[in-house]
């Protein structure tokens, strides 16, 4: 069999691409479907060349809230402190367990006190002899048998021992740990008989039966904080639970890296469920707001100032306005829409102001007769093909 010349080939190919060419050209230039507007395919009510954009809406409805912040923050103790040891020795006894419950005052860690106890007899025994001698001088001055300057000097030696007896005591006051407050112990590291040294570590103690809750909110709330506002808590650790505390101060100081108000709640922990610590959510109630009007986040158009496409009589309509709260992918607008305005949410990219649009989606509005619903996608449809027929 003799191949097939390269020139028949490049003849075959030649015939191929005619014909395919004028396949492609009559199926461009097929009829257009009916109702579609001839002479060039111009969309009813739009501008001459222009055909409307499909987008997606959504209207602006006025919706009633709780009016209130949310932030996170961390729990930690009404009262908290490492207790160390104000002098050095050698634990004597450990009067706690591991993690108990102590009154204010307990005795929780005791040193060997022997040689402070010691000197403190010693400067008892030397108050005695001073209180006793200068008695003795008195009876003698009032028989005119020693001179009152006797007198004065045996006053001032007991004084002097009234003085070494409180500093006895206060060393021996040193070797006592005690509770500083009311409130849980932790988890100790020494044991009896260990040797300490001034300033070590021995335990710590919590106050937990009232938490204090901290957390930061932005400097925009700086005119809505105020002491006593109601914050509710809830934590992870515990789903479904909520605690109710209270909001106790506000730092004057805003954080200039964060731009933030650090503030303060106290929350009652007398069940103990709740641990210093814990990550928890935080929600600042500021009260109910009543008829807010709302619409999608998606519908703001970014930009040095916020605005939104309104579609007015099948147009896009550039409209600044002033934004609110956020609430669940909703934005509060205060300012530039009404109740029931009709916003573009999908397709803002493809519009300019007065370009025509087709309201598409939930939002779109509903035609009024039955069988009409597809009536504007079938006119779009139909002006598309009737510019491709005139060669647009």
């Amino acid at each position: 069999m003799k191949p097939i010349p390269r020139s028949a080939i490049i003849v075959l190919a030649l015939a191929g691409l005619v014909g395919l060419g004028y396949y492609a050209f009559n199926a461009y230039r097929a009829p257009a479907a009916p109702g579609a507007p001839q002479g060039g395919g111009k969309p009813a009510g739009g501008p001459p060349g222009a055909f409307a954009v499909a987008v997606e809406v959504a209207r602006a409805a006025p919706v009633d809230f709780a009016d209130e912040a949310a932030a996170v923050g961390t729990l930690k103790s009404n009262e908290s402190v490492v207790l160390r040891p104000e002098t050095a020795g050698r634990i004597a006894a450990i009067n706690f367990r591991d993690g108990a419950i102590v009154a204010r005052g307990t005795v929780l860690v005791a040193l060997d006190a022997a040689v402070q106890e010691a000197e403190l007899a010693q400067a008892r025994a030397n108050l005695e002899l001073a209180r006793s001698n200068h008695q003795r001088n008195a009876d003698l001055l009032a028989k005119k048998f020693v001179s009152q300057q006797a007198l004065d000097n045996s006053a001032a030696t007991l004084k002097v021992q009234e003085a070494a007896v409180q500093l006895a005591e206060a060393k021996v006051g040193k070797t006592r740990v005690r509770a500083p407050f009311a409130g849980m112990v932790g988890l100790r590291n020494v044991s009896a008989g260990d040797y300490v040294k001034e300033g070590q570590d021995l335990i710590n103690i919590e106050d937990i039966a009232t938490l204090r809750v901290d957390f930061k909110l932005p400097e925009t709330y700086m005119g809505r904080v105020r002491k006593g506002q109601t914050v509710e808590v809830t934590s992870d650790a515990l789903p479904g639970e909520r605690f109710a505390a209270e909001l106790d101060a506000v730092d004057p100081l805003v954080d200039a890296g964060g731009r933030a108000i650090s503030s303060r709640a106290r929350l009652d922990n007398a069940a103990g469920k709740l641990r210093p610590g814990m990550f928890v959510r935080v929600r600042l109630q500021f009260g109910e707001r009543k008829g807010a009007l709302m619409i999608p986040e998606q519908a703001v158009v970014p930009g040095a100032s916020p605005s939104v496409f309104k579609v007015v009589d099948g147009k896009a309509a550039g409209t600044p306005v002033k934004l609110g709260v956020r609430r669940a992918a909703q934005v509060e607008v205060t300012e530039g829409l009404a109740a029931g305005d009709l916003v573009v949410t999908a397709g803002q990219l493809k519009l300019r102001d007065g370009a025509p649009v087709r309201p598409v989606g939930e939002g779109a509005p509903q035609p009024a007769g039955g069988g009409m619903a597809g009536d504007g996608q079938a006119a779009g449809m139909a002006g598309m093909a009737g510019d491709k027929a005139a060669g647009k």
